[in-house]
This record gives structure tokens, sequence and C-alpha cells, in this order.
């Protein structure tokens, strides 16, 4: 049988769950669910590590008891989509999101970390997170040293984008008492 026009097969987060469930994936497989695609994402390299251990460090003093730190899990962000960010910051929740993974409106600041993924995570998941109103999304751009602060998510661009540096500061958006030294995460 020949099929003139093949199609993808899309999934959704209940099959997604139940192909890891079953072990269909190599237990270190790096994989997202990204508008219903299964997508292979890059092996995680010392300075992308690096710079998520940082971020970890950095904020931990700083959110104590504002905010939770989440570090490459699972975001559920629609039936379609349930990316792995490097780095979120949430709301405070009593069980620490163990009876679900996070959504959306969970999420005070998102962070990928990137060096290989630069135009992915600068193109589907900066559109990605727009359309579901991550309110604050920072790219952390290894390649050319600096954040790149995408805010106030309008459809599935943000109305805000502004690049930083080392030098450069910013308050957050979600929590405006916590400021940053860009100097301090790069």
């Amino acid at each position: 049988m020949v099929i003139a026009n093949p199609r993808k097969h899309l999934t959704n987060i209940d099959e997604w769950r139940r192909l890891g469930e079953a072990s269909i994936f190599p237990p270190d497989s790096r994989l997202e669910l990204i508008n219903g695609e299964i997508l292979e994402m890059s092996p995680i390299g010392c300075n992308h590590a690096g710079h998520v251990i940082r971020l970890m460090n950095f904020f931990a003093m700083r959110v104590a008891g504002k905010a939770i730190m989440n570090a490459q899990n699972p975001l559920q962000l629609c039936d379609l989509s349930e990316p792995e960010p490097d780095f979120m910051l949430l709301k405070p929740n009593p069980d620490f999101y163990s009876t679900r993974h996070p959504v959306a409106n969970d999420v005070l600041l998102l962070i990928e970390v990137a060096d290989s993924s630069l135009d992915f995570d600068r193109n589907q998941k900066m559109h990605l997170y727009a359309l579901h109103q991550i309110p604050e999304y920072w790219l952390l751009n290894l390649k050319d040293s600096c954040v790149e602060i995408y805010r106030k998510p309008a459809g599935d661009l943000y109305a805000e984008k502004r690049t930083l540096t080392f030098g450069d500061s910013i308050a957050l958006s979600e929590l405006p008492e916590i400021t940053i030294d860009i100097g301090d995460i790069l």
C-alpha cells in the first residue's frame, strides 16, 4: 500500500505519558512534547549544565519562601505540549507540585539556557511560551554572552524584548523585589 501524502502522527499528553510509562524510550533520552511532536533535544554539555547549576545557586537564597525553583522538569502547557525548561521559578505550592506538573499559570519566570539550541529556543519555544501566557521568558544566550528578556505575552509573541549583558541589571516582573545583575548569571 502506498500512501500518497504521508501525515505526521501527532500525539497528546495522555499518549505521551503512556509511552513513557511503557518505557518505549531509552532511559537517558532527552525528549520533549512540543505541539504534538516528540522532539529529541541536544545532549546537555558542560557549559549548559554549569549555567543551570549557576541559576539554581543564584536564585536559592533570593527566592526562599517566595517561589519554588524547578530545573529541567515538565511544564504542562496544553494537551499537546509538555516542554522541560532549563529553569523556572514557580508560585509556591504546598505539595511542591508532587501531585501534578506545573502549568503556565504557575510560572513566575522561565529560563532556557541556549548554545546549540539557540534558534529553536528563540523561535519555537518563545512562540510557545508567549502563546501560553508565560509572563517572563529569559533566553540565556551562551553564544553571544547575553540574556534576552521577553515580557508581556501577546498572542504568540512578546510585546517587550530587551537584550542585557554584563553590567546590566533587571528586576523580575512577577517578583519586583528581586533584582538580578546579569553578570552574576552569565
